[in-house]
């Protein structure tokens, strides 16, 4: 087998092959382009899809968009360019030189001296017409071609930087990335509703399991990050989860993203707070820097009025009643539209694997959630019991302990105290961008009746 030093070795003489003499256009992308700090004719090659086209006496502007940005460059070519099958949507490779824009508009525009259309597009039949905004619920109904939209663009160019800067600011404070598994045995929830792993196949004996075992699509990795707590002190995982939820709410998805950690040593829910708020303002504080164009229009076209800020922080003591989303917006507007922590949950609405408080008649778990404006539950936290026979008593009263006998080996060989939480990525999206449905922050939404693509 290869070692990695060969093959870097194998690699080198690609690059020492002689240039050809004729140097070709340099390929850039349209962010690149409109970025670009030498626009002294040099020849370049855009790709991307035709957003606008118009004529002026004998001039024709074409905008193309390659995904890239919210902007799109300006393209100037001779009206003698067959423009025929220069349409709304079809896709294009311009050829030319980039040069200063006299237009105030653009610092930049790309001057063609060529122009092929990569693929036709029938701009009579495509269901997004030039100039409409189209509201984001009839985008929805095009789940194979909504992502060319400039709404879905922006939305979709947000969430690739929010899942970068989560990754680094996990990466920055020392966490060790976990991949979870998605198939598991493992009701982490407890809440029963799971999807069920059977193989397609007809052939399958059906008093019998594939693998032995009934086997679920996670709900959550929280439990197998446990068992990397007691090897890693800082573990975090960011991946997909599903709830078969009979639900079509504004709030719900069958399959969503889940960023969740887990610390080891960690005595405090102070503690878990501090790396909540870490990741909330770092992750925030660098969308807001990077893609500031597409913040905006998101603010300014699909929820005017919302707006983001650096948030103070509250906490709140509340027990004997779960809280559901009603209850959930009402404490955020009563602390004044901010995000605010609620800690110190009843023990009796909460999971086996939390805390025990011993705190006489209330009687709560050392659990956190963090409720943000406009969506309600954001994180949800705990310190976990690493008492070994405070566990076991739960277990037992839950009927659990054999199903869960390595949960309580973690406890028996090395146990070290530790808490973690977890963060739903799609209503992190809401929360920053005001997005008020959760199907419109995803690129493809699977909730019940609807799969589709």
């Amino acid at each position: 087998m290869f070692g990695a030093r060969y093959l870097i070795r194998a690699l080198r003489p690609c690059s020492s092959t002689p240039c050809p003499r004729h140097k070709p256009s340099a390929r850039l992308s349209v962010r690149d382009a409109l970025g670009a700090q030498n626009t002294k004719g040099e020849r370049v090659k855009v790709q991307g899809w035709i957003r606008s086209v118009r004529f002026q006496k004998e001039v024709l502007f074409l905008h193309i968009n390659d995904g890239s940005s919210l902007e799109s460059l300006q393209v100037v070519a001779d009206s003698s360019f067959d423009s025929r099958e220069l349409a709304f949507g079809s896709s294009v490779e311009v050829q030319g030189q980039l040069v200063k824009s006299p237009s105030k508009k653009q610092d930049v525009e790309l001057k063609a001296e060529k122009i092929e259309v990569v693929g036709n597009c029938d701009a009579k039949a495509f269901p997004f017409k030039y100039k409409e905004r189209h509201p984001l619920e009839y985008l929805r109904q095009y789940p194979h071609l909504r992502c060319r939209t400039n709404a879905l663009g922006s939305i979709l160019r947000v969430r690739s930087e929010a899942t970068a800067a989560i990754h680094s600011f996990f990466k920055d404070s020392g966490f060790v990335h976990i991949h979870t598994p998605i198939i598991t045995s493992n009701d982490c929830e407890g809440a029963g509703e799971l999807f069920q792993v059977e193989p397609s196949s007809k052939i399958k004996v059906p008093e019998k399991n594939f693998f032995n075992v009934p086997a679920f699509l996670t709900v959550s990795g929280q439990l197998h990050l446990e068992v990397m707590s007691g090897a890693f002190t800082q573990v975090f995982t960011f991946g997909p989860t599903f709830r078969a939820e009979n639900s079509q709410s504004r709030r719900h998805l069958a399959e969503f993203y889940m960023v969740e950690a887990e610390i080891s040593f960690v005595e405090s829910l102070q503690d878990l707070i501090q790396v909540m708020e870490g990741l909330f303002k770092t992750a925030t504080m660098t969308v807001l820097s990077n893609c500031p164009e597409d913040v905006e229009l998101c603010h300014k076209f699909i929820a005017p009025g919302q707006k983001i800020r650096t948030y103070a922080k509250k906490q709140l003591f509340n027990w004997g009643v779960d809280l559901h989303t009603e209850h959930e917006k009402y404490l955020v507007k009563h602390c004044g539209n901010i995000p605010v922590f609620v800690i110190n949950y009843p023990l009796a609405l909460k999971p086996f694997y939390m805390r025990d408080n011993e705190d006489g008649p209330q009687h709560t778990v050392a659990a956190v959630d963090l409720l943000v404006p406009g969506v309600g539950e954001l994180f949800g936290g705990s310190l976990r019991e690493e008492r070994y026979h405070f566990l076991e008593q739960r277990l037992a009263r839950s009927g659990l302990t054999e199903a869960y006998q390595w949960y309580l080996d973690l406890r028996r060989f090395g146990s070290v105290p530790h808490g973690g939480f977890g963060m739903g990525f799609e209503r992190y999206l809401q929360c920053i961008l005001g997005i008020d449905n959760i199907k419109d922050v995803i690129p493809f939404p699977r909730f019940t009746h609807s799969c589709i693509l």
